[in-house]
């Protein structure tokens, strides 16, 4: 498989078919009839107005899929399935709740449901463990283990997903899927190749990530930080000892923690800054104290073809797809 010359959403397709799920197993998921089309579907806009609010949305959930719209989602094995996953995903603005519903599984003969607070992708996390407000081990919550105790799951931000492994035919369960307001959201995945967005964190010691995952201009337009350090606009090995700065990274995975840094800034000003990243996802991250009120607002357009080409030319693509 050559990941150069494949766009970001097509190498998470193929992510998707490795994906290494709860606690460390690897397995494969299995065939099923989800075409590629289906599975990013969910990334047009138009698809969460096919349903009026005041209907609740229903249709079968499959072994492996993709979900951007709320709703109630029925799995009934008609084979042991022993590797499924489920991705949700929400605007930036909005948090998932995943309700536990008339659930006929068998735990103790290994059946499981997981609820992961983000995404796993051939081992990679989204949000990484250092951006995520939440132990590693908390993220996932089994029904098995759970029960009747946690029949609701809330995720932190704009993506969740479930992990399940059905042995007998004819076992089944139901999930309902809400999305609810993030008055203080912090990681976000665009579902839009353009756009603009500002992350602010008013005096909270935690870190904050806008991913983007598409190769994209992005135009940094207003950055302000609580501090004034004598630091340069750009200062990579220096920006870290200041406590509150912002990276642009770039890479071809979705774990922040492993995506090479391209530049930091850790200084307040005002005017644009641009700079095109060919890499498959562009991530803008803001590291913060707590002690002051952090803000930095950006917007992000698709490179086209040509550009991309150019990028190329320049070598760029040894920094995007090697790290």
């Amino acid at each position: 498989m050559r990941v150069m010359e494949r766009t970001f959403r097509e190498q998470l397709f193929f992510l998707v078919l490795c994906l290494s799920v709860l606690k460390g197993d690897s397995r494969y998921i299995e065939n099923n009839d989800i075409s590629k089309d289906e599975l990013f579907s969910f990334f047009n806009p138009e698809l969460k107005r096919e349903t009026p609010e005041e209907l609740l949305y229903r249709r079968p959930l499959r072994c492996l899929d993709m979900i951007a719209v709320e709703g109630q989602f029925t799995f009934t094995a008609e084979r042991p399935q022993l590797s499924c996953a489920a991705f949700f995903m929400a605007e930036p603005t909005e948090v998932i709740s995943v309700d536990f519903d008339n659930v006929d599984i068998d735990c103790r003969g290994g059946d499981f449901i997981t609820v992961f607070d983000g995404w796993v992708m051939k081992g990679d996390k989204f949000p990484s463990s250092q951006d995520h407000p939440l132990p590693l081990h908390e993220r996932y919550v089994d029904y098995c283990d759970s029960g009747s105790l946690k029949r609701s799951v809330r995720s932190s931000q704009n993506v969740a997903m479930v992990f399940f492994r059905i042995h007998n035919a004819g076992s089944s369960f139901t999930l309902t899927v809400r999305k609810h307001i993030n008055p203080f959201p912090c990681n976000v995945i665009s579902q839009s190749p353009e756009g603009s967005y500002t992350i602010v964190i008013p005096q909270q010691h935690r870190n904050c990530s806008f991913s983007i995952i598409y190769p994209v201009e992005i135009d940094i337009s207003e950055f302000s930080l609580g501090h004034n350090l004598n630091f340069p606009k750009r200062s990579m090995p220096r920006c870290a000892e200041a406590g509150d700065f912002v990276q642009l990274l770039g890479g071809s995975g979705i774990d922040t923690s492993k995506l090479l840094p391209i530049t930091d800034f850790c200084i307040s000003f005002s005017g644009s800054t641009h700079m095109k990243v060919g890499c498959d996802n562009t991530v803008v991250r803001m590291v913060s104290s707590g002690q002051f009120v952090n803000r930095v607002s950006f917007s992000y357009r698709l490179l086209d073809s040509q550009e991309l080409q150019t990028i190329k030319l320049n070598n760029v693509e040894d920094f995007c797809f090697n790290n």
